[in-house]
């Protein structure tokens, strides 16, 4: 339990059904839709929708999801890859010919085909309950209306403002600068695009004027995309990834998403007593920190279009991660992961919504980096995402840039499953940080016990391409112990990461938690 005198908040506790997200506005859509007869698909789409106008700069039309979904009476989950695919026209041998060493992340060369809205649209069609029309009126009435500019969301807005290029600078901003908190944000032209979604499913996206509309925008900055590329975007079923650490049953969305890698680095975590240290403490966040490094140098070996991953079982096996976790010293950082892990190798919004039949969706969306790759298009102010970036231009290797190809995604949803049973769908936000996230918010409530709000609460450590970021929950004394182990240390900028989580009490109780770190709540009913 809590200490009542410190700032936190309590879990939110219901029994009828329950969504957790980063925009309250959002939160309060899905539970209306549950209200009204809709079921967590339903509830879920009208909450990630919104979050498009809530967080633009997150999420939205543009982009990518990933899904993995429980359906009532069962606990098999089924996974739905929402990615979208590179123009047929993308080359790395063209852009290796331009002198370019890596795919620009602000460039029209870097916006893949949008495909989360296939992935919806198939949704409804397969597992909701009320269609399209109801499930989108959220988001056209706010859309239409306008939003009140979140604090956080205001915080980022104002980071990511000068990223912002051409048409985007219109759609995104107010009188040139970004929105404060509390000022309304409208999209009109994306409150049209989502009426003509409602009424002609994916063709009123992928086909027509709003295709038109992207196709011509995105050709006029200098790409390759066609309407052809718009209309074979589709989604595609998929089996999820699994692994075990203490009891649980992790699952995860498979490649080309990086589910696999929080896998591995938990199966790392298995060969220490990460029990037996302290949850905030000095050796704890140095361990995850080397089990991290090495679990990210596979992912970056390995994970690529589904199509073009050829090594994942490697990936997850266990003789691979006890030839990884001996590489680790407790006590010093290691200098070069990659070299080290050499003989070993040698051969993302989250919403998640759970309604009163127990179908359970765990939900993530995105345009990758803040506000993707800052360009929109013309008469619709349709955000692009920057996805394209994910790709390597590193000729022969499985995530090489290639027209008609996915590239690896950071964006990750997951599930836990214990005993046979799913117990929760959860995610956590924060590009490349999500497989560490992962494990950290398992290990927090398995190796520690903490409950789903007491685990997200919890400080957060990363390193990553900056160095260790260590969070202010972190006490100096600590920052300044992994930095004598050889850590190079900061404090970041920004919070790492967002998470939400819904637990499903073997007693029918739902109980979610919210990161505080972002806007959004968890309810209930």
């Amino acid at each position: 339990m809590r200490d009542f005198q410190m700032p936190g908040r309590s879990a939110v506790f219901a029994t009828n059904g329950m969504c957790a997200t980063s925009h309250p506005l959002a939160a309060a859509a899905a539970i209306d839709i549950l209200k009204s007869g809709g079921n967590a698909v339903d509830a879920a789409i009208a909450g990630a929708v919104l979050l498009g106008i809530c967080e633009p700069q997150m999420t939205g039309l543009g982009g990518d999801c990933f899904v993995l979904l429980k359906p009532a009476g069962e606990e098999r989950v089924v996974a739905l890859n929402g990615s979208g695919r590179a123009p047929a026209g993308l080359s790395a041998a063209a852009l290796r010919e331009r002198g370019l060493a890596a795919v620009p992340l602000h460039g029209v060369e870097a916006v893949t085909l949008p495909g989360a809205v296939d992935a919806f649209c198939r949704l409804s069609a397969d597992w909701g309950r009320l269609g399209l029309a109801e499930t989108l009126a959220p988001a056209i009435r706010y859309a239409e209306e306008g939003v009140p500019v979140a604090p956080r969301t205001a915080f980022d807005w104002a980071a990511a403002a000068d990223d912002l290029q051409g048409a985007a600078r219109e759609f995104y901003l107010l009188n040139g600068q970004a929105p404060r908190p509390g000022q309304i944000f409208r999209a009109p032209g994306q409150a049209e695009v989502l009426r003509r979604i409602a009424h002609e499913g994916r063709a009123g996206f992928y086909e027509g004027e709003v295709a038109e509309d992207m196709a011509a925008s995105l050709q006029a900055l200098g790409g390759t995309h066609t309407l052809a590329d718009f209309a074979a975007t589709a989604c595609d079923y998929t089996t999820p990834v699994s692994g075990t650490y203490n009891g649980i049953e992790l699952l995860e969305h498979p490649p080309n998403g990086q589910g696999a890698t929080a896998i591995l680095l938990l199966n790392i975590l298995k060969h220490f007593d990460i029990a037996a240290m302290d949850p905030f403490g000095a050796p704890r966040a140095h361990v995850e920190a080397e089990a991290a490094k090495l679990a990210y140098d596979a992912r970056n070996r390995f994970l690529a279009d589904p199509a073009h991953t050829t090594r994942l079982d490697h990936m997850l096996s266990a003789d691979t991660a006890a030839a990884l976790a001996a590489l680790i010293d407790p006590a010093r950082a290691m200098a070069s992961p990659a070299a080290l892990s050499e003989a070993v190798h040698r051969d993302t919004i989250y919403i998640t919504v759970v309604d009163r039949d127990r179908m359970a969706v765990s939900l993530i969306y995105s345009v990758f980096w803040s506000f993707g790759a800052g360009l929109a298009s013309g008469r619709f102010g349709i955000g692009f995402q920057n996805r394209g970036a994910g790709f390597t231009l590193t000729a022969g290797h499985p995530n090489e840039a290639m027209g008609g190809k996915r590239p690896m995604h950071t964006i990750i949803p997951g599930m836990i499953r214990q005993n046979g049973r799913v117990t929760m769908p959860f995610g956590v936000m924060g590009g490349a940080y999500q497989p560490n996230g992962h494990a950290r918010f398992v290990s927090n409530m398995v190796d520690f016990g903490l409950d789903p709000q007491a685990a997200i609460d919890a400080p957060r450590s990363f390193s990553g391409a900056e160095g260790m970021q260590v969070e202010r929950g972190y006490s100096d004394a600590i920052r300044a112990e992994l930095a004598a182990m050889g850590h190079s240390v900061s404090i970041p900028d920004t919070p790492i990461g967002g998470a939400q989580a819904i637990l499903i009490g073997a007693d029918g109780v739902l109980q979610g938690g919210s990161d505080p770190r972002k806007d959004g709540c968890a309810l209930g009913y």
